[in-house]
């Protein structure tokens, strides 16, 4: 047989196993991968385990469960004044890796161009390299924000499509309504579509609202806009997420998705429904329980030699480690896991071309003596 050729030649495991399997082997604190150290709520797993007990364990309609494409349209209005057609416009998806594949699947043809924001979460180029188009890399402002005018200047006849991610992972930062009336102004008279990956919309600080792309008609009209279930109840092992988009682009990504996964594990998406109807506080209170642990975080590593900004949104904390170490940031968090016993996210992972800072990426969604003891470990680093 011939040689195989890889249709991904330049990637390999991704810098989360990396850095939990590393963490697994020091036997450090994982702030590397974001999931929580701390319980689903335990209401929610007695529903989980109330419909599993009682048969909803085979196959789901492929869009989703009604009851639960219910109760995120319901909390779509509650929150963004969008009245969503549950039938038409909600699709339960197997996380949000898979909602946002499918989405750049269903829009993206060969030489189209697809534009994200570096540092951008890992899985966006290699959904646009599949689909046959090719991803145009711009980087951030300084303070991690878009510079629009560089996005206009970008824009090509072939652009298809922008990918956005607000509250952003990995830096935290969080689009504006200034940001919006930008991008509002930008595609008004083009033909671009948007991928909008909102997954940590309900971890947003300082009484600060979410601007989401489902709170204006005319971004929302050409949009997939991509959300979570794992962050929010604690449960990312459960990968369990769901997109909105209009009908005509919805028609288009379930398409893709019946050939995906088709369907989305049927007892979970059942309690998902229930918790979501009988406890909305609980997605309410979010943005209240994680600038708890951003605020304690925040203030134990203002202790130590790290430089750090609070995070405006995720529950992910960046640190500038220059006054440490000259080291690379893959480097510095191998240090970091194997003689300190702390695990971080190294930054440079998610540039195509990666800026000379010197910032990893911790995540602080732990209980507060596991941010402690952390914390306690970071702060006696003085200078390698």
């Amino acid at each position: 047989m011939s040689e195989l050729v890889s249709k991904l030649p330049g990637i390999g495991t991704t810098i989360f196993t990396t850095m939990s399997q590393m963490a697994a082997d020091y036997d450090a604190i994982n702030l590397s991968q974001g999931y929580p150290d701390f319980s689903v709520p335990q209401p929610l797993l007695d529903l989980f385990t109330k419909y599993l007990n009682e048969g909803y364990n085979q196959y789901p309609p492929m869009a989703g469960v009604p009851y639960l494409r219910q109760q995120i349209a319901s909390k779509t209005r509650q929150l963004y004044g969008a009245d969503i057609d549950m039938d038409a416009e909600v699709t339960v998806t197997s996380g949000a890796t898979e909602a946002l594949f499918v989405a750049l699947q269903a829009i993206v043809h060969p030489d189209d161009e697809a534009i994200v924001f570096d540092p951008a979460y890992d899985s966006y180029d290699p959904a646009v390299t599949l689909a046959g188009g090719r991803t145009i890399h711009l980087p951030l402002r300084d303070d991690f924000s878009i510079d629009w005018n560089r996005v206009e200047a970008a824009i090509t006849a072939r652009t298809r499509v922008i990918v956005l991610n607000s509250p952003h992972n990995p830096t935290g930062s969080v689009l504006t309504e200034t940001d919006l009336d930008a991008l509002t102004t930008l595609i008004e008279n083009r033909d671009i579509y948007l991928v909008s990956d909102e997954v940590y919309e309900h971890m947003i600080y300082d009484n600060k609202r979410h601007q989401s792309l489902l709170t204006r008609e005319p971004l929302r009209s050409r949009a997939f806009v991509i959300s979570s279930f794992g962050k929010p109840y604690h449960a990312t092992g459960w990968k369990v997420a769901y997109c909105i988009a209009p009908p005509y682009l919805t028609n288009e990504f379930r398409k893709v998705h019946q050939f995906v996964t088709f369907t989305t594990h049927t007892p979970t998406q059942w309690a998902l429904a229930e918790y979501m109807e009988m406890c909305p506080e609980h997605y309410l209170n979010l943005p209240d329980f994680y600038q708890q642990k951003r605020d304690l975080f925040v203030d134990l590593l203002r202790a130590s030699h790290f430089n750090v900004t609070a995070s405006a949104g995720t529950y992910f904390q960046l640190a500038d480690y220059s006054r440490i170490s000259d080291s690379t940031d893959i480097e510095f968090v191998t240090y970091l896991t194997q003689q300190i016993g702390v695990a971080a996210i190294p930054i440079s992972v998610f540039y195509e071309v990666p800026p000379s800072l010197k910032v990893i990426r911790f995540c602080f969604a732990k209980d507060d003596q596991t941010l402690r003891e952390a914390c306690g470990k970071l702060a006696a680093l003085n200078s390698i």
